[in-house]
């Protein structure tokens, strides 16, 4: 049994318009759809809504704020219309006993995550109907700036100390989201951002989908004081899958081992602890290996985990309660 601490297959669904009936009965062309889930173990994870901007160079170009809440609006509702087609077999969990009942009924959990916290405005005043909506983890940013943090270009080599921390709306989004129970996610945060995440120490810091940047030193990527300071904040490491990020040379080249997503896994907790590390592929977001193409083929990760030494227990907190221990101090 695995989650995940990020896909895009929401964002994905509505950027095509897909019926949400088809996520149900396979999607051939995306990671991550029912059937699929059942095969390879996935039984839940962060699902991101991310409402995309064009590229200038290494970086997004920033999105208006209606842009942003209009896409996201229209992708919560084609969640929720993808869990009452289910009849109960796909299912939007906002508590960590919702979570625990997906898992007794083997039903797949859908966490309603956004990436990039655009779709919220500077004031606040839309975060309570996101909350109301299902909304439990925000990404403060993607690799753009926004009203409230700066991201990360996507450079190697790479540190992700580049541009200024939170702004004032910044800070008093953490703070809400800690008073909620919303997660606060750093990846695509850049360092002083982070520093600001933590000296506030408000909540669990969660990385949903980040690599080590000793093993890959691109911007995006977590270095080991930042890995610390998660394990210091009873925080989780996301391990993401995506080539560019756990290859040393950064190539987006799908011909990348498993193993290497295994090594920064061993990596994270050699440096965080074993408590502290979990899975956050990008599924549907970015190049995978091709041994790993989507959630089908999960077990062969596991299978990886084995061959770096981890002990079955020790794949079972990497796998699902790690996740499930951080979501609900996080959530309360």
């Amino acid at each position: 049994m695995i989650f995940d601490g990020h896909n895009d297959v929401l964002a994905r669904l509505q950027q095509h318009a897909v019926a949400p009936e088809r996520f149900l009965t396979g999607l051939p062309d995306r990671a991550v759809d029912l059937p699929r889930a059942r095969a390879g173990g996935f039984a839940g994870g962060l699902f991101a809504i991310f409402a995309a901007s064009e590229m200038d160079g290494d970086h997004g170009v920033p999105i208006a704020h209606d842009e942003a809440a209009a896409f996201t609006l229209a992708a919560l509702g084609r969640a929720q219309a993808l869990a009452a087609a289910s009849q109960g077999a796909v299912r939007v969990a906002r508590s960590a006993d919702e979570l625990d009942r997906c898992r007794d009924d083997a039903a797949l959990a859908m966490v309603l995550h956004l990436e990039g916290a655009e779709a919220i405005d500077a004031d606040l005043a839309s975060l309570d109907a996101w909350y109301a909506a299902g909304v439990r983890s925000v990404g403060l940013t993607w690799s753009r700036e926004n009203a409230f943090a700066h991201g990360v270009p996507f450079r190697l080599p790479s540190s992700s100390d580049i541009g200024p921390g939170l702004t004032e709306a910044g800070e008093a989004l953490v703070r809400r989201c800690a008073q909620l129970g919303v997660v606060v996610d750093v990846s695509h945060l850049n360092a002083a951002g982070f520093a600001d995440v933590a000296r506030i120490g408000a909540a669990p810091i969660i990385a949903s989908h980040s690599a080590c940047h000793a093993l890959c030193p691109s911007s995006r990527n977590l270095t080991d004081e930042q890995l610390r300071e998660i394990a210091r904040s009873n925080g989780i490491a996301g391990i993401v899958f995506a080539t560019g990020f756990v290859r040393p040379d950064g190539a987006d080249d799908a011909e990348t081992p498993i193993a290497a997503i295994a090594a920064h896994v061993r990596h994270a907790i050699d440096v965080a602890g074993i408590d502290h590390v979990g899975l956050g592929s990008d599924f549907d977001g970015a190049t995978m290996p091709a041994d790993l193409p989507d959630v089908a083929a999960l077990p062969r990760l596991l299978d990886a985990l084995r061959d770096e030494g981890l002990t079955q227990a020790e794949i079972e907190q990497i796998a699902w309660r790690n996740w499930r221990r951080v979501l609900a101090l996080a959530w309360g």
